[in-house]
C-alpha cells in the first residue's frame, strides 16, 4: 500500500494546497497543507520518519489533495478541514465546538446581547470562547453591572411597552418603555464592547469625561447615574491584575502535555493587565510541542472575535509555519501580529505562569477523566452482572415513541457505546403505520425496521415502558430470528426493570451504577424523541399556514415568523405591516395578505390560493 502511495505523492503538483490522508472507508486520517503539495508528501516516504508518521502510513489506503492559489487559502482550508473531520492523526480541539461566546447585535438599533454557542458572520460582535462556565457568568454579572443591556427578544421589544423586572434591579434601561434614547444605548454597548476586549482604562476615561459633562451642563441627574456607574466599572477593573507594566495587549499561552492529552491555557493581557483566562484541552496523538502549539495557533485563533499583536509562546515554531500563521493572524486582524517566544524577563514569566496552570488543569481534568471511566465501566460491568450476560454490554441500543394524539409519532433510537452516548448512531423513525395511538405497535414499527436487514447487533436492546412493552419487543426479535438478543425494559414510574422468563421485575437500588447508566439511556432516548416530534409539529405548524404562500421560501418565511413572533400574529398583520418585515415589499405583501384571507379577496378555502 505504501508503494501505491508513494507513487501518489510522486504524481502531485508542485503548487500550495491541502493533502489528505485516508484509510480504506474514505475517512481522513491525517489533514495538512504545503507550499508544495509534491515535495511535502514525498517527505513521508523518507527514511527516519517518526513512529507516529509511520503508524498513519500504516493505516492509510489512498491520498487525496485540494489545491489552492497560495499557502495562506492552504492554512485556512487545512484548519476547516480539520474542524470539519477531526482526524485522529491530527492536533486538535477537544469539544471546541460547545464552547460559548458573548454576543453582542450591534447591527440592531437597540442591540442585544446573549450566550450562544457559535460564531456567524450577521454583523454582530463576539467575544470569547470561554471554556469555564463560570467565567463566562462572572463576566456577564459584572459588565451588566455597569452596562445594563437588554436579554429580551426583538418581538418582546416590539409588543411590549411597560419595563420588565430587570428595569427595577438596574439591569435593562428598558428601551421598551422609552426610558433611554437609541443615542444612549447604543454608546453605553459600545463602552461595553471596549469592556469585554479589556479596554477597562478607556472607559474609565471616557465615563468620567461624560460625567464632568453633565455636570456642567448643570444635569446633576445625569452625573449623578454616570458617577454610580463609573464606581462600578472601577470596581471590576481594580480586581484584574497588573501583569506588564509597559500596558501592552498580548496573548501568553502555557502547554503542559501527559502522553496523548495536552492543554494550552492562554493569559489574556490588555493594557497590561490579566483580564482573563482559558483552558483548552486537546488531543495531540503524541505530537511534539512545537506542532501542539503551530496546530493551537490555527485552530484556536481561527475562532476568536480579536487578536492582539502579539502572541507569546513556549517553544519556537518553525520560522516558515510561523510567518505563514503571523500573515494569516495580521489578515484578520488588519495589522500586524508577532508570535514570539520570550527567553527571559517578566514575558518569559507569563508562560511559566501559564505553563504552570495549564499543568494543574491537565491533571485535574485527567483525574476527572478517569474518575467518569471508573464510574461508567463499573456500570456496564454490574449492567452485564445483574442481567447475567456473558460479557458485559458494550453497546446498547434503546427505544421510545413520541406522539400526540396520533399526529407526527415518531420513534428514537439512541447508541451507547461502553456506557456513553455514540450520537452518530442515532436514528429517527417516523411511524408509517395505521396504528398510531398503540405504543406496542408503534414500538414494533421502529424495532422491525431498526433489525430487519441489520447488519450489525447490539450487545442489549432497551425499551422505555413495561412488560408489555418487553413481551411487543421480545415478539419482533423472535420474527427476525434475533430471539437470542438481551432485551430489557425499564419502567419510568418505580424505575423497575423487567427482564425476560422473569415473572417480578429486578428492583435495583437508587445506588446501583447499573440503574443510573439505563435511567441516562433511557432518558436520552426519550429525549431525542421528544426533540425529534417537536421538530416535526413545528415544521407542520409552518407548513399549513405559510407554504405554498407566492414569494415565500424558507428564508422569508423564517424571517416572518421571527418578525411576528407567530402564524396569528401575521394573519392578523395589515398590508402595510407585512410590507414593513424584512425581505418582504408591497407587492409581495398584498400577495401574502390575498393569500391568507381568500375569502375576503372574494377566493375561497381555507388557507389555500385565491381564485382568479
Amino acid at each position: 500500500m505504501n508503494g501505491e502511495l508513494r507513487e501518489q505523492a510522486a504524481g502531485l503538483p508542485d503548487r500550495p494546497g491541502v493533502y489528505l490522508f485516508l484509510n480504506e472507508t474514505g475517512e481522513p486520517l491525517y489533514v495538512g497543507k504545503a507550499a508544495s503539495l509534491r515535495e511535502r508528501v514525498r517527505s513521508y516516504f523518507q527514511k527516519g520518519a517518526a513512529a507516529r508518521t509511520r503508524l498513519m502510513l500504516s493505516r492509510a489506503a489512498a491520498l487525496d489533495y485540494i489545491a489552492t492559489d497560495s499557502e495562506t487559502e492552504a492554512l485556512i482550508l487545512e484548519c476547516n478541514l480539520i474542524k470539519k473531520h477531526r482526524p485522529s492523526f491530527n492536533v486538535r480541539l477537544r469539544d471546541d465546538k460547545h464552547f460559548p461566546y458573548l454576543r453582542v447585535g450591534l447591527h440592531q438599533e437597540w442591540p442585544a446581547v446573549s450566550v450562544v454557542r457559535s460564531v456567524a458572520r450577521d454583523g454582530a460582535r463576539y467575544f470569547g470562547p470561554y471554556t469555564r462556565p463560570q467565567a463566562l457568568a462572572e463576566t456577564v454579572r459584572a459588565v451588566r453591572r455597569v452596562f445594563p443591556f437588554r436579554t429580551c427578544s426583538d418581538h418582546r421589544l416590539a409588543t411590549t411597552r411597560r419595563p420588565c423586572l430587570h428595569y427595577d434591579l438596574g439591569r435593562c434601561p428598558a428601551p421598551c418603555g422609552g426610558t433611554v434614547t437609541p443615542e444612549d444605548y447604543q454608546a453605553s454597548i459600545r463602552e461595553l464592547c471596549l469592556f469585554l476586549e479589556g479596554r477597562g482604562g478607556h472607559v474609565l476615561k471616557r465615563l468620567r469625561e461624560r460625567m464632568e459633562g453633565a455636570a456642567e451642563r448643570l444635569d446633576f441627574e445625569k452625573a449623578a447615574a454616570l458617577r454610580d456607574q463609573l464606581r462600578s466599572a472601577e470596581q471590576v477593573v481594580e480586581r484584574q491584575k497588573m501583569i506588564s507594566p509597559a500596558g501592552e495587549d498580548l496573548d501568553a499561552l502555557g502547554v503542559a502535555q501527559e502522553g496523548e492529552e495536552a492543554c494550552v491555557q492562554v493569559f489574556l493581557v490588555r493594557d497590561g493587565k490579566l483580564v482573563g483566562r482559558e483552558n483548552f484541552l486537546l488531543s495531540t496523538g503524541g505530537a511534539s510541542p512545537a506542532d501542539i502549539v503551530a496546530a493551537f495557533l490555527k485552530q484556536h485563533y481561527a475562532e476568536v472575535s480579536s487578536v492582539p499583536p502579539l502572541i507569546l509562546v513556549p517553544v519556537n515554531v518553525p520560522p516558515g509555519e510561523r510567518r505563514l500563521i503571523e500573515e494569516w493572524l495580521a489578515g484578520r486582524r488588519g495589522a500586524r501580529v508577532r508570535v514570539a517566544r520570550p527567553v527571559r524577563g517578566a514575558k518569559r514569566g507569563m508562560v511559566e505562569l501559564a505553563a504552570g496552570n495549564a499543568g494543574l488543569a491537565l491533571e485535574e481534568a485527567g483525574a476527572a477523566g478517569r474518575r467518569e471511566d471508573e464510574l461508567t465501566t463499573g456500570a456496564v460491568v454490574e449492567l452485564g452482572r445483574v442481567l447475567n450476560l456473558e460479557r458485559p454490554p458494550a453497546r446498547i441500543e434503546a427505544f421510545d415513541v413520541s406522539g400526540f394524539q396520533g399526529r407526527e409519532v415518531v420513534a428514537s433510537m439512541v447508541v451507547f457505546e461502553d456506557g456513553r452516548p455514540r450520537k452518530e448512531g442515532y436514528r429517527c423513525y417516523r411511524i408509517r403505520g395505521p396504528d398510531r395511538r398503540d405504543d406496542y405497535r408503534m414500538l414494533q414499527e421502529a424495532l422491525h425496521r431498526r433489525y430487519r436487514r441489520a447488519v450489525s447487533l447490539p450487545d442489549l436492546v432497551m425499551v422505555d415502558g413495561g412488560r408489555g412493552h418487553l413481551a411487543a419487543t421480545r415478539e419482533v426479535l423472535e420474527h427476525l430470528g434475533l430471539g437470542h438478543l438481551p432485551t430489557v425494559a425499564l419502567a419510568k414510574e418505580r424505575e423497575h426493570l423487567y427482564v425476560p422468563g422473569r415473572e417480578e421485575p429486578l428492583a435495583l437500588g437508587d445506588a446501583s451504577p447499573a440503574l443510573r447508566l439505563l435511567r441516562r439511556v433511557r432518558d436520552e432516548a426519550h429525549r431525542f424523541a421528544v426533540a425529534y416530534h417537536r421538530r416535526l409539529r413545528g415544521r407542520g405548524a409552518t407548513r399549513s399556514g405559510l407554504d405554498g404562500a407566492p414569494g415565500i421560501g424558507p428564508a422569508r418565511r423564517k424571517a416572518l415568523l421571527r418578525h411576528f413572533g407567530s402564524l396569528a400574529a401575521i394573519r392578523k398583520a395589515a398590508t402595510e405591516e407585512l410590507a414593513r418585515a424584512p425581505g418582504m415589499g408591497s407587492r409581495l405583501a398584498q400577495e401574502l395578505y390575498r393569500y391568507l384571507h381568500p375569502k375576503t379577496e372574494g377566493g375561497s378555502g381555507n388557507g389555500g390560493s385565491p381564485q382568479a
